[in-house]
Parts: C-alpha cells; sequence; structure tokens
C-alpha cells in the first residue's frame, strides 16, 4: 500500500483522477478526429495531464468531496461542501479543470479542479441525479436522473441546454461517446437509448 487518505465520515460512493478522461480514450484522440492520430498513449495522457499535478476527487454518504494531491500528501487539498444528500457521482472535466458531482439532492454542482472551489450549481432535475459525463472538449455535461430524464447541460453559462425525456422509468447510467457526437442511457426500464448530441 502507498497511500490511505482518510477525512470522509461515511462510505465514498465515487472517485475520479482528473486524468482519467486520458486513460479512457487512450491512444485515440478525439481532438484529432480525422486526422492522424497518436500511437503512443503517453503522449495522449501527458497532453491532458498537462504541466500540472494529477489530482483525485472523492464523493461521499457524507455529502462532501475532497479533493486529493495523492502523490503528494495523504491529506486533502480542500474539503468541498454543499450538497444536502448523499454524492452519487463525481467526475473531472476531459481537461482536469472542472469537477461535476450528481447528487441524491437533485443537483449537480461545477467545482473548480484545481483548488476545489465552488462554481455553479445545475438544477433542473425534480429526483435524485445518479450520474453524470463530460463532452469530450468539457463544453457540455449530460445528466441521469431518478426522474427518468437525461439532461445536457451547458458548462459556459450553467443553464439546461436539453431535456431528453423518453426512458419510462429511473435513468442509472449515462455516457458520452469519445468523439461527442453520442450520449447514451440506460436505466430501470431495461432501455438503452443513444441520442444525437
Amino acid at each position: 500500500m502507498c497511500r490511505t487518505l482518510q477525512g470522509h465520515g461515511h462510505w465514498v460512493n465515487s472517485m475520479a483522477l482528473s486524468t482519467d478522461y486520458a486513460t479512457r480514450i487512450g491512444a485515440w484522440d478525439p481532438a484529432l478526429q480525422g486526422k492522424a492520430q497518436s500511437a503512443d498513449p503517453m503522449t495522449v495522457y501527458n497532453k491532458y495531464k498537462g504541466a500540472g499535478e494529477e489530482f483525485m476527487v472523492s464523493g461521499s454518504d457524507d455529502f462532501t468531496l475532497f479533493l486529493w494531491n495523492p502523490a503528494k500528501s495523504n491529506k486533502q487539498v480542500c474539503r468541498m461542501t454543499g450538497h444536502q444528500q448523499l454524492i452519487n457521482q463525481v467526475m473531472f472535466s476531459p481537461n482536469g479543470r472542472k469537477i461535476a458531482s450528481a447528487s441524491f439532492d437533485k443537483s449537480v454542482k461545477v467545482w473548480d479542479g484545481k483548488s476545489g472551489k465552488f462554481i455553479s450549481t445545475l438544477r433542473g432535475h425534480v429526483r435524485a441525479v445518479y450520474q453524470i459525463s463530460w463532452s469530450a472538449d468539457g463544453k457540455l455535461l449530460v445528466s441521469g436522473s431518478s426522474d427518468s430524464t437525461v439532461k445536457i447541460w451547458c458548462m459556459r453559462s450553467f443553464t439546461l441546454l436539453q431535456d431528453l425525456p423518453g426512458h419510462a422509468d429511473e435513468v442509472y447510467t449515462v455516457d458520452w461517446s469519445p468523439c461527442g457526437s453520442r450520449v447514451v442511457s440506460g436505466g430501470k426500464d431495461k432501455v438503452l437509448k443513444i441520442w444525437r448530441a
């Protein structure tokens, strides 16, 4: 074991690295769509990591998020508060500059990916938000909820861009294609839906 990170008052539901997007796409860089792709996954990783450090965020049933720099310390960089119920998922934007968190309090919150400072709250769901996913360019965020809807949010204005009703029951999972042209959702209605973004 390298390090133990402690601080949450209840179980941890989700965690993410600021470089998760780079490890997800590997050597395929959507920014180069239609052009020659890098054969070296480390080139893509270093591009998304940048000159900065790799951070980690965790979300818990204690309604808090912690921002960590696990390569340097077992102490949190900051404790992020504001959710009124448990946190289901946390996720860094592809460039690592923002963090989004989904909660049972019917909201998605957006935070600064380096300092942990609160940026905005996205409201529109009427029941718990289960999952979120960033578009490849980080300009959009999709959320899936217990209210049976999928919502696409603009990350420049922090407003609802599109409401995608169509599931007959709770939406448990959402994801964005690496090229950014499709969103997929799945839920309790035993159906997967693919949406044009």
